[in-house]
């Protein structure tokens, strides 16, 4: 019986992970002086939003005694520093691209940071606390060995968070964000980045990335337990949160 392909970012020419992961790393780094100030505006700063909810579904992890944490995929740091007020450790931040991680720098006031790809993580088995990521894994090569690597170097009943655009259930609301994405979404980004092509593959990686209810399949089918997801604003935007099997319910301590 022939194996299904992985799932994964596919950008424009792009044949095979590799070369994924190479356009991916190339795109970040042209858009990264202007990263931030986009995602603000085009997210009408429901970016801030939608990270903090995050962080409150994962404070009971963070509050944990000596709790080692993970930003992957940290991007320009703007979860890390999010996090950073409820751990109790530096929360450490892991990218592949590497003027996204010199943004970060600037932020994010010695702030441990490590340039490496978050499906080879330069991490020991099952040393980690709490894993997560924003607005970074549907870029990732392959989304079956991303979740496999978090769950690796989380600790028995470590905590994994996947804050991530998805697919609006409704279809009104669904018709409404895709006009939004496909016209309006580009046209800023492109001429307020210079890059057109980076604003046209975003919105594009959304579209092809698993709704909430597949990447909730995927956690389960990884080995992890306590899956659950919420949508906000119309389901534009989803946070998983699940944990390593072996330890304490995640779920019981949520907020």
């Amino acid at each position: 019986m022939s194996v299904p392909p992985a799932q994964g970012t596919t950008p424009p020419g792009a044949a095979g992970e590799e070369e994924a992961a190479r356009w991916v790393r190339g795109m970040f780094g042209r858009v990264a002086s202007r990263y931030d100030f986009l995602n603000h505006l085009l997210s009408l700063n429901l970016d801030r939003y939608w990270r903090a909810r995050a962080v409150r579904a994962l404070r009971p992890a963070l509050a944990r005694p000596g709790a080692r944490v993970l930003d992957a995929c940290c991007g320009t740091g703007d979860l890390l520093l999010a996090l950073q007020p409820c751990a109790r450790t530096p929360v450490l931040g892991v990218d592949f691209c590497h003027p996204m991680l010199v943004a970060a720098r600037r932020k994010t006031s010695g702030a441990p940071l490590v340039e490496a790809d978050a499906l080879a993580l330069p991490l020991a088995d099952r040393s980690l606390d709490v894993v997560a990521t924003a607005f970074g894994f549907r870029n990732l090569a392959n989304y079956e060995r991303g979740l496999a690597e978090m769950l690796r170097v989380l600790k028995p009943g470590g905590v994994a968070a996947v804050l991530e655009f998805s697919q609006p259930p409704s279809a009104i609301f669904a018709a409404l964000y895709g006009l939004y994405s496909k016209r309006i979404l580009p046209a800023i980004g492109g001429a307020v980045s210079g890059d057109a092509g980076a604003y046209r593959y975003l919105p594009e990686s959304v579209r092809k990335f698993p709704d909430a209810d597949e990447l909730a399949r995927m956690m389960c089918q990884a080995g992890f337990e306590d899956v659950r997801f919420e949508r906000m604003t119309g389901g534009v935007v989803a946070l998983h949160t699940c944990s390593a099997p072996g330890g304490e319910s995640f779920s019981r301590n949520l907020p």
